[in-house]
């Protein structure tokens, strides 16, 4: 009882009776050694025909130009940021789950780490098509970085924030990449040990030798530390970078120092949404039940509901600041927001963030397996109808009525968007199909202290009191795969 570090009545991490090391591989590895499941064939066919969908619109886009989209003079921004921003955002819940969870020790990111850094690194992607493609001509997509070329000291603007992006982004999508990857060689290992024939060698290349020696795990583990140590900032500096393409211009709605702290935070909560609108799907039909357990369920839904909560405090400010100082342009774009013609995308903005989130205060919704599904992505559709909100609205009623527009979609700017969430879930579920989807050396480690069996050995041996053994029984009964009457004559 001295060495055990982690207190008993705490809810396990990893439930289900007989549980090792064995059975976690045999289960994290089952779809990736078996054939695909039909469930598999039928989301990845129309993930690709989406994604078929998405190469014809930007081919389309390419060929005729931006023009074919429905920008005009007044409203040259609309869906491309919006769903550049979108999908930016949604990439910070993979680093903060990966670098800032693990800076402070929380175990419970061992099975959702692998997943969301994965999402991570395919929401970057997207967001760059949605970049080299407004850019209206994708060749010279190579002279936003500062590199020699050929037309002498031409070089980029290095006091245009648009410029930052493409350093900030980068960036992360570099220390993302070498972070989700480091973290793979284990389980490619793994799979190289059991593999046979070609798949062998192509684990065995991807695995880099890895041996498993001891020094191998001490410069794994430091490399890890080292890497999200690099990572931790960059969740904070990648979104407040984004939020300064608005916030150093003069438009009313954007001019605002509030942005970067406000956009990071929309950015954790919509990236933890849509963590979780995959996850809850990933574990039912990959049958990790027992891996991605309730816990991790409403942990997520927690964040979800702080940073829900960050982001309605947000708004109320925007609301103070410009009714505080007392600009008239600044207030009537706020108020436009609910009584212009965009009316409808303000309401869904601030009902699907901030009133729909409230719900997450009550145990029995963040427990609840599909309503707490319903209301991640009730929170996605009203993160894109926030960056919609921010980006249309403050431009479409300028300073001169004279230049006032509206904007409307084309098809191409649906296709775009939509095709990218195509490309987005064929990216996943091409990974859950070749790579392990939950870290199996880290979950490994939990099975010793926090896991279903391992608290159940405490209980026989009688170190709970009885309030704390009736305790933990009760907390039992939020998980689907606990069978209670093990307990019964504990």
């Amino acid at each position: 009882m001295a060495s055990h570090n982690e207190s008993i009545i705490r809810e396990p991490l990893i439930t289900g009776k007989d549980i090792t090391y064995a059975k976690v591989t045999e289960d994290v590895l089952r779809p990736v050694e078996n054939t695909p499941t039909k469930a598999w064939w039928i989301g990845f066919s129309v993930a690709s025909l989406f994604a078929m969908l998405w190469v014809f619109a930007v081919s389309w886009t390419f060929w005729y130009g931006v023009g074919s989209w429905g920008l005009n003079k007044t409203v040259g921004w609309a869906w491309d940021i919006t769903g550049f921003v979108w999908w930016v955002g949604i990439g910070h819940a993979g680093t903060l789950i990966s670098a800032i969870l693990l800076m402070f020790r929380q175990n419970w990111r061992n099975s959702i780490n692998r997943s969301a850094e994965a999402m991570t690194i395919f929401a970057v992607i997207c967001a760059a098509t949605y970049i080299v493609a407004h850019m209206g001509r994708p060749w010279m997509a190579v002279y936003s970085l500062p590199l020699p070329n050929q037309y002498g000291s031409l070089w980029v603007n290095f006091n245009s924030p648009l410029i930052w992006d493409v350093f900030a982004i980068s960036t992360y999508f570099s220390v993302s990449l070498v972070f989700w990857y480091t973290g793979l060689l284990p389980d490619l290992a793994t799979i190289r040990d059991r593999a046979t024939g070609i798949r062998r060698r192509i684990y065995s290349i991807c695995s880099f030798g890895w041996t498993g020696s001891v020094k191998t795990w001490q410069r794994f583990e430091t490399v890890s530390l080292i890497l999200a140590g690099i990572s931790t900032p960059l969740v904070l500096s990648v979104h407040s970078v984004v939020s300064m393409d608005f916030a150093t211009s003069l438009e009313p709605g954007w001019h605002t120092t509030i942005f970067p702290p406000y956009f990071v935070a929309g950015a954790i909560f919509s990236g933890f949404a849509m963590v979780q609108t995959l996850l809850l799907v990933t574990r039912k039909v990959l049958g990790l039940e027992n891996y991605i357990t309730m816990f991790h369920i409403e942990s997520m839904n927690k964040i979800i509901l702080l940073t829900g909560s960050i982001v309605g405090v947000a708004y109320l400010t925007e609301f103070f600041i410009a009714y505080y100082s007392g600009g008239e342009y600044e207030q009537y774009t706020f108020l436009n927001r609910f009584t212009g013609p965009y009316w409808w995308a303000g309401c869904m903005m601030y009902g699907c963030n901030v009133l729909m989130t409230q719900m997450m205060w009550f145990k029995k919704v963040r427990t609840n397996i599909p309503i707490a599904w319903i209301l991640s992505i009730v929170v996605n559709i009203g993160m894109w109808f926030e960056r919609f909100v921010i980006i249309v609205i403050s431009l479409h009623r300028d300073f001169i009525p004279s230049s006032w527009a509206m904007f409307y979609p084309t098809w191409v700017d649906m296709s775009v968007f939509i095709g990218s969430i195509g490309v987005f879930f064929t990216l996943f579920l091409l990974f859950i199909r070749f790579l392990p989807s939950i870290a199996m050396a880290e979950v490994k480690l939990l099975l010793k202290s926090s896991s279903e069996q391992a608290k159940k050995k405490l209980l026989d041996a009688g170190h709970l009191d009885a309030s704390h053994a009736e305790f933990y029984k009760e907390s039992l009964t939020k998980f689907d795969s606990v069978e209670l009457s093990d307990y019964e004559k504990v």
